[in-house]
């Protein structure tokens, strides 16, 4: 079966000029345009859309979803099925956030008691799934899965007191950072202070501790992109700037 703009934007909810501008920018191009100049889709169009969804749905960005479509190797099933996973994680971690809630109106109403972990299960719960998503892969290959899982388990069971203190004071690394920076010592006082809250940071969720392992964290910081991007926000250079002083603190310096 084949349809215009106006057809498919019906069938799929998504409005005619989004699908137009999906062409546009070449990530969902129509089959053909017909004698009367209107877009033209067909069926391997509407499955291409539905896989576009199915990846806006799970928060990826339209650059991203044009990459992964048009890579060679993409294989439709594949895609379904990491879908179906992800949502289904997706939809667990929302169910627990309904849970929460239900749970809160309870004790506020009804004078239900709810224990304070039950209050943040699911916060953390979708902290640790960002922390998955984004370096999962990474982190598993370089420290092991079983190094991981304890981790992840350690931050599911921490107090409501202690999960508040790691959050405030991953926010207070980022301040003390962008003003150390500005001085340009990794070898610091206010350097090596970050460098100490840094441990004290990791400590919340890490099982263990070894030097070894806390440098090859901040060296992963630098050759991963993805947490260079993340403390590279304070200013450019950053990342090399906090894996320098945590060396120094660990008496590693290069």
């Amino acid at each position: 079966m084949e349809y215009t703009v106006k057809k498919l934007a019906l069938i799929s909810g998504v409005s005619g000029r989004t699908l137009r501008y999906y062409d546009q920018i070449g990530l969902l191009k129509p089959a053909r345009i017909n004698s009367s100049g209107y877009r033209i889709y067909g069926q391997k169009e509407v499955d291409l859309l539905q896989q576009i969804l199915f990846y806006r749905e799970l928060e990826v960005n339209l650059e991203d979803i044009k990459k992964i479509i048009s890579d060679p190797t993409f294989d439709q099933t594949e895609a379904l099925k990491s879908h179906y996973q992800l949502l289904a994680q997706k939809r667990a971690r929302l169910d627990k956030l309904m849970a929460t809630v239900k749970g809160t109106i309870a004790s506020i109403e009804g004078g239900i008691p709810m224990q304070d972990k039950e209050k943040f299960a699911a916060f953390k719960d979708k902290l640790i799934e960002e922390n998955e998503k984004k370096y999962g892969e990474e982190i598993r290959s370089k420290y092991g899965d079983e190094t991981v899982d304890a981790s992840n388990a350690k931050l599911r069971g921490i107090s409501e007191g202690d999960f508040k203190a790691m959050n405030d004071l991953g926010e207070e690394i980022m301040v003390l950072l962008k003003k150390a920076y500005e001085k340009g010592d990794p070898a610091s006082v206010s350097a090596q202070e970050i460098a100490a809250k840094h441990k004290q940071w990791l400590m919340y969720s890490w099982g263990s501790y070894s030097k070894e392992a806390h440098a090859g964290l901040a060296e992963m910081y630098v050759a991963d992109e993805r947490f260079t991007a993340f403390y590279d926000k304070v200013a450019d250079g950053a990342t090399e700037f906090l894996r320098d002083a945590i060396l120094i603190y660990l008496g590693m310096e290069k």
